[in-house]
């Protein structure tokens, strides 16, 4: 289902509203799905899937985790060694930037989703993802809109999938130091656009991206 959303009913901070509605209705392994690098103009797109243990006392043990893109890199990977030391289960996936110029970027977000829910070392009842549904996944799902500032197991998945990528893309930087992925982490700024000018194109360009395309059209 689609929850309806309003604005004012952002949290603070991200909690356990959804799971415990869940976990009262007898659904006890829920997964918290989001993604990282949809945007960018290079690297993979990046998932991560959450399952917190059905126990409210993890709003504390997870004090500080909130959607990835408001926490300096030095917190985020201090949160993602808490979050896979209190998590039931967690687990993380990629698609590709061939995968991502073959099919399109929500298709291959949705097969980073859902590999990652399918490496989960137990699989859960539910889905509460961040504003997407997956329609090839059997389990009941709710689509949140703002998931990762309102829902604290989608919030964890977009640190782990956030922390993942910009590993992924800081080890990039090592076989193609011209485009400085290891500070923009694929993103389109004036260094990555300096970097392209300078030598075009290279395997981890997303080539159905603008302006991307464009120059390979050229």
């Amino acid at each position: 289902m689609r929850n309806k959303f309003d604005p004012a009913e952002i949290p603070p901070a991200p909690d356990l509203s959804f799971e415990r509605s869940l976990w009262s209705n007898e659904i006890h392994y829920v997964a918290g799905i989001d993604e990282a690098g949809r945007g960018a103009w290079a690297g993979p797109v990046y998932a991560a899937a959450v399952v917190l243990p059905c126990d409210p006392t993890i709003e504390t043990n997870l004090a500080g985790v909130r959607d990835s893109k408001q926490i300096p890199a030095q917190k985020r990977n201090q949160l993602a060694l808490i979050i896979k030391k209190y998590a039931l289960a967690y687990a993380v996936a990629s698609a590709d930037a061939s995968e991502i110029d073959a099919m399109g970027i929500l298709p291959a977000n949705r097969l980073a989703m859902m590999r990652a829910v399918n490496a989960l070392s137990l699989q859960p009842d539910h889905l509460l993802i961040d504003a997407l549904f997956l329609p090839d996944q059997d389990q009941g799902q709710t689509a949140l809109v703002k998931g990762d500032q309102r829902s604290l197991s989608i919030a964890a998945a977009s640190i782990l999938a956030k922390t993942e990528r910009d590993a992924w893309m800081i080890e990039a930087h090592d076989r193609f130091p011209i485009y400085r992925f290891d500070l923009h982490k694929g993103y389109g700024t004036k260094i990555h656009q300096k970097g392209l000018i300078q030598a075009g194109v290279c395997e981890l360009h997303r080539k159905s991206y603008k302006p991307i395309s464009d120059m390979v059209n050229k």
